[in-house]
């Protein structure tokens, strides 16, 4: 009981840790580009209160985390988030594609943390738990990174696809945020559940497991790393 209690907390601060840099971009690219209002709101800090959501920092994470060990003895599945950092891209001279270019800093954060923790392998003799806490920290960016890359709103990706598209498309784009966020929950909370159920579904998977692996070899190659198997 006390090792699982340990390897949540530890899973629990390293995806943490990858959040709150990814919220913490944002609000600095913001400020680069003109706008105060994190600045203001005190949100472009490190300490981790500042960034609790409490519905998705706590009890949504807790309640799966407890459902899940309950029902099938294991973590499934996670989802939660930070308390968004606040943007007022009124303040922006071309607030479209200036907020893609804020968008476009959390997940870039993600894949920096990604690239420093890479040249953690390059040190021998790393024992074995602090190796895989690296390689922990740097999937959970990753798949921070290449999930909020998913052309959705109000995913990263959907806010650059905002910013790219002609005036138009992109109206009718961010009005699909409500529906986009049904779609997100469903694509992750569902496939694990079919799962338990024998059912084969998981596009979402299907289309990021081979990028992430992709991710994580090229990551190690860019920080010329050899060898640290996943």
């Amino acid at each position: 009981m006390t090792d699982l209690v340990l390897h949540v907390l530890l899973l629990a601060a390293l995806a943490a840790t990858a959040i709150i840099f990814h919220e913490v971009a944002h609000g600095y690219a913001a400020l680069a580009l003109g706008d105060e209002t994190a600045l203001r709101a005190g949100r472009l800090s490190l300490n981790p209160i500042r960034h609790v959501d409490r519905v998705g920092t706590l009890l949504l994470p807790g309640a799966l985390i407890l459902g899940q060990l309950l029902t099938v003895g294991r973590v499934l599945f996670m989802f939660g988030w930070a308390k968004p950092v606040p943007v007022d891209m009124r303040n922006f001279r071309m607030p479209r594609q200036m907020m893609a270019l804020v968008a476009l800093a959390g997940p870039a954060m993600n894949f920096a943390l990604a690239f420093l923790a890479a040249h953690a392998f390059r040190f021998s003799g790393l024992p074995d738990g602090a190796a895989d806490a690296i390689r922990l920290f740097i999937q959970f960016n990753l798949v921070l990174g290449l999930f909020n890359l998913v052309p959705v709103p109000p995913l990263d990706g959907g806010r650059i696809i905002v910013g790219i598209l002609p005036l138009r498309l992109a109206v009718l784009w961010a009005r699909a945020e409500p529906f986009g966020i049904v779609a997100v929950l469903v694509l992750i909370a569902v496939p694990p559940l079919l799962r338990q159920a024998g059912i084969a579904f998981d596009p979402l998977g299907a289309v990021l497991g081979p990028v992430l692996d992709w991710a994580y070899s090229g990551i190690l190659w860019l920080a010329g790393v050899r060898d640290a198997a996943t």
